[in-house]
């Protein structure tokens, strides 16, 4: 394995970053996640924004043909209705990566980068670098559509080669060194199946091999596989590469994604996600609670010293006890997390220090975290480096960032770490963003708990809300390896898990609104700001949701319930969003309208997005009957314009998204 890198940055990003921030043009300053209003607003007092932006009439159907596809050309529309029919030919998705590497065989790379760029690539992808993607994002933009870019090279690799690179990437060094001294070997196509720990290893966070290539039965997410340290170290430069594009091409209006397992060793993600979950099982058992989750429990220190009492153990008399009591995280309300998240984040702390507790017959600390080598903890520090180099420089740069989500044996250590980065980014703004999966049983749970944390620790709460892209591959594992479904039963349980976290989000805002500021809530609470102030900021903005949906029927839920909760467009905390080249139908006229709506905006040379353009081949032949509505739409638009003698059409918008600053002439 290649040595840990040291704690040095990139020459690139360090210069990146002592560097005075500069930007061309003019750009606004980003907000959370904002929804514009279909009305008129106010002319403002800057001539930097646009008097009275115009707004056309949303049509709730999403049936309108001239304004969904206003900013398509007729050979666009052409195109559209090209590959949509070739998507839906089973034989020509299923074979749609082997079809491709033929043609760069039989054409050559030139040439079949120019028959992709007329076609697929031309549809699902807005161009090779920061400079090619201009024309598309301005299009957008004068249509009233934003941008969340995303560099999207992905790596071809076979499966027996992602086999054998996770499977490395997930093996505990700590424990094959164990086995090696006991002369024991693993079960066959797991790691390992004792934890160093002494227990027996939780199943869901064993690595199995018949899983191993996450990619299996996934179309619409990318995976990243671990190969070394410098690896990590490319993909934060490529990360902060993609903050400097959202700046200079959107004009600060936009987001840019992140996957965590590209930024450090998986293996240690799924250390830490058993680890919080064996903490939530010593807590129930030190406390005689069943169920529920920490921050909910209102549970104070006199609780674990009574039951310390009890066992005989101290704390009194046991100065690594009280310590480890000390260290908890609490507010006015009770107990926020049993372990001091914040000091793992900030300081040099090792996951063998933090992940203590006492043991109840000996009264001994003892580790809640499997044994990590020296390099396993340097390798720790190196993640959460880039993470806080990546999240400092979107700060700096006034970027949103989201962290996608990922596998459920991974998924509760990158929501705790991204609700702590939340606190210390997420002090003025929403800088960072989670994201929920709503085909998750425990997602409406999870939501409400962060949401709670953010108002108890007084910090920004940034999400997205996604259906999920891991479903059939989450099912499989759970019935292999014997452990409860994670997934709801059906569409419709995933559908009403999506509008119950939309209901309790808009709950939140209506509640925010009505409190006016959070200094009387504050005062009374006891609670001060991460600054150690009091202040009097407006709260309706303190919760910004992305509604990361391409259903209809989710999105009119969510215009319908904003405007029952009294929630404006204007209020700017509530955004939509869907893929570039996907339900334009419903992207388009939201914009139009001056709701704030993204596109999912890919880039990257053609001949090395391929495995991303198979993906969206696989993921528009899984959603045909979607697309029967948007091809129909398709055909009636260009029929009108021909019928109408607009042989030749050229897209002109003149829509602003609100929020957003109109370029110098």
């Amino acid at each position: 394995m290649a040595s840990v890198m040291s704690g040095h940055l990139p020459s690139a990003v360090s210069r990146c970053l002592r560097s005075s921030i500069k930007t061309t043009g003019v750009r606004c300053k980003s907000t959370p996640a904002t929804l514009v209003g279909s009305e008129p607003h106010e002319a403002t007092t800057t001539g930097k924004y646009p008097n009275n932006p115009e707004r056309d009439e949303l049509d709730l159907t999403f049936c309108d043909h001239e304004k969904a596809f206003r900013s398509k050309s007729n050979y666009d529309l052409l195109r559209a209705l090209i590959i949509f029919r070739l998507c839906g030919y089973k034989s020509i998705v299923d074979n749609n990566m082997q079809l491709m590497k033929l043609g760069q065989k039989v054409l050559g790379k030139k040439l079949f980068a120019v028959l992709m760029k007329a076609s697929f690539y031309g549809h699902f992808v807005a161009g090779e670098d920061q400079q090619r993607i201009q024309p598309t994002l301005e299009k957008l933009r004068s249509f009233g559509v934003k941008s969340i870019l995303d560099y999207s090279v992905e790596e071809d690799i076979s499966e027996e080669t992602a086999t054998e690179r996770e499977m490395q990437s997930l093996m505990s060094k700590a424990a094959e060194e164990a086995r090696l001294q006991d002369n024991t070997q693993p079960e066959q196509g797991s790691c390992e199946t004792e934890s160093s720990t002494g227990k027996p290893k939780m199943e869901k966070y064993t690595p199995q091999r018949q899983f191993a290539d996450r990619r299996l039965m996934v179309s619409g997410a990318r995976t990243y596989f671990y190969v070394n340290e410098a690896q990590c170290e490319k993909n934060m430069e490529t990360f902060i590469n993609c903050i400097d594009a959202v700046t200079d091409a959107t004009r600060g209006t936009g987001f840019a994604a992140i996957k965590m397992t590209a930024l450090g060793r998986p293996q240690l993600l799924m250390q830490l996600s058993e680890t919080i979950a064996r903490a939530r099982q010593y807590f129930h058992k030190l406390t005689g609670t069943s169920g529920g989750a920490i921050i909910s429990s209102d549970i104070s220190s006199d609780v674990f010293k009574a039951r310390f009492k009890q066992e005989a153990i101290g704390p009194v008399d046991n100065e690594a006890v009280q310590k480890w009591l000390d260290n908890m995280t609490y507010d006015k309300k009770g107990l926020i997390h049993l372990f001091s998240w914040s000091g793992l984040i900030d300081t040099n702390m090792l996951l063998q220090d933090v992940f203590r507790v006492p043991n109840l017959v000996t009264g001994k600390m003892e580790p809640m975290i499997s044994t990590l080598t020296k390099e396993e903890e340097e390798m720790f520090k190196n993640m959460m480096r880039r993470l806080h180099t990546i999240f400092q420089y979107a700060q700096e740069r006034d970027v949103r960032v989201m962290v996608d989500a990922e596998q459920t044996y991974f998924q509760p250590a990158i929501s705790r770490l991204t609700m702590e980065l939340m606190k210390k980014y997420n002090t003025e703004k929403a800088i960072v963003f989670n994201t929920y999966q709503c085909y998750l049983k425990s997602t409406y749970n999870d939501l409400v708990l962060d949401m709670e944390q953010c108002y108890r620790q007084n910090f920004y709460f940034g999400c997205k809300l996604v259906r999920g892209a891991y479903m059939e591959q989450e099912r499989m594992r759970a019935m292999a390896l014997g452990y409860e479904d994670p997934i709801n039963p059906s569409f419709d349980a995933t559908s009403e898990m999506y509008h119950r976290c939309l209901l309790e989000a808009l709950q939140k805002i209506k509640k925010n609104k009505e409190d006016g500021c959070p200094t009387k809530r504050a005062l009374a609470a006891g609670q001060e700001t991460s600054e150690g102030r009091h202040d009097s900021r407006a709260v309706s903005d303190r919760i910004a949701i992305m509604v990361a949906s391409h259903n209809e029927d989710t999105v009119r839920f969510t215009l319908r319930n904003m405007k029952q909760f009294g929630v404006k467009p204007e209020d700017r905390v509530i955004c939509f969003g869907q893929l570039l080249g996907m339900c334009d139908h419903i992207s388009l006229p939201l914009g139009q309208s001056g709701y704030s709506v993204y596109k999912y905006v890919p880039y990257g040379p053609v001949n090395e997005v391929l495995p991303y353009l198979s993906r969206r081949a696989t993921e528009n032949s899984a959603l045909m009957s979607k697309l029967e509505k948007e091809r129909s739409m398709l055909w009636k638009e260009l029929i009108r314009r021909l019928k109408t003698g607009k042989l030749i059409y050229r897209p002109k918008g003149t829509y602003v998204p609100l929020g957003a600053q109109i370029a110098k002439e």
